[in-house]
């Protein structure tokens, strides 16, 4: 094809101008991909991360220049040879290992979904999804043996992934505690399954902890980082895991740079736990990336097969939805590090 894309290119660590629309040729989908004319991209934290050069897995894959972006929506453009069950326009979704800030976008046939005509989303919604749920999705179902009736503790809980923990544990059963920021965001926490819902910004957090969990919580899912980890810990119960998915708080920024005194300085507020004692408590710590998880197909197929009855059901909805234009994609990021924003933010092409 001789016809141009355009994509968001990052060509070096650094602020919000480092986001530059280039255009480069359309590509050709190879053996087992699909080509996508994409309408829409999800704009997720680890974006920023990427951004600043501090995420692992980007430097691991693809090194600068990079194209952030895990989730997409739009139409099928093109098949590769091997690939006979998707049409050509017909609506999808997929999941990408970065690149997603496209206008077009080749991936392997595997992370790619097709939107029914009934579908019960929107494809502003579905370029949304993939991202937050399969955290949350892998996080509680997939890393320990979770039970009916645990207490489970969730920090940003008006966010994309907090919102998707919340619905995903009220589905298993589970009683669920938000922490949310600010009060503009207790609603949408309570929408999305929280049975309490702590706001911070106007509470003691760990003290409101200890009145609605005496006991301590089962789990608490914490992608704060220095902020909260400590503390996160101290209020599990025996046989309790702290699931951590991000370290947010260690940034402090302006004009969107990482100040590299501050992180230094968060870096050493990190909690060091010694494996001897928390065998006398009795506690677990559990980490991941999903990033790092694109070789386990089995994992990805068992979460997106639940994933997709659950909706189907009815007992899976989207966060409220911010679209903000392609061409303003610094703007997107500056609201998702303010930390005032409820829900997920999604670039419109």
């Amino acid at each position: 094809m001789n016809e141009q894309m355009k994509k968001i290119v990052i060509e070096r660590p650094g602020g919000h101008r480092q986001l530059k629309i280039k255009e480069y040729p359309i590509p050709t989908p190879k053996k087992n991909e699909v080509l996508v004319e994409v309408s829409a991209a999800g704009v997720n934290f680890a974006d920023v991360f990427i951004r600043l050069g501090l995420y692992k897995s980007a430097k691991d894959f693809v090194g600068w220049p990079i194209t952030p972006g895990f989730e997409f929506s739009g139409k099928v453009l093109d098949c590769g040879d091997d690939v006979s069950d998707l049409k050509i326009s017909v609506p999808v979704f997929g999941v990408s290992l970065f690149g997603g800030y496209a206008s077009h976008i080749c991936v392997p046939r595997e992370q790619v979904f097709p939107i029914a005509q009934d579908s019960k989303f929107t494809a502003d919604e579905w370029a949304a999804f993939p991202t937050v749920f399969l955290t949350a999705y892998h996080g509680l179902f997939q890393n320990f043996v979770l039970r009916p009736q645990m207490t489970i503790l969730v920090h940003s809980a008006a966010g994309g992934v907090g919102s998707a923990l919340l619905q995903l544990g009220r589905i298993a059963d589970c009683r669920m505690i938000g922490v949310v920021g600010a009060s503009h965001k207790i609603k949408t926490a309570l929408d999305c399954g929280a049975d309490v819902v702590i706001d911070k910004g106007e509470q003691d957090l760990w003290l409101k902890v200890k009145e609605t969990c005496p006991a301590g919580c089962d789990v608490v899912f914490d992608a704060n980082g220095p902020a909260t980890l400590k503390q996160s810990y101290n209020h599990l119960a025996a046989t309790g895991k702290l699931v951590i998915y991000g370290f947010h708080s260690m940034l402090s920024k302006k004009g969107g740079l990482a100040k590299t005194i501050n992180l230094a300085i968060q870096y050493f507020r990190i909690p060091r736990w010694n494996p001897l004692n928390m065998t006398g408590e009795n506690k677990s710590i559990i980490t991941f990336n999903l990033s790092y998880l694109f070789h386990r197909m089995d994992l990805f197929k068992e979460a997106m097969q639940d994933l997709l009855k659950w909706v189907e059901e009815g007992k899976i909805k989207m966060p409220p939805l911010q679209a903000v234009s392609f061409e303003n994609v610094a703007g997107a990021h500056r609201a998702l590090e303010s930390g005032n924003t409820v829900g997920k933010l999604i670039l419109k092409l």
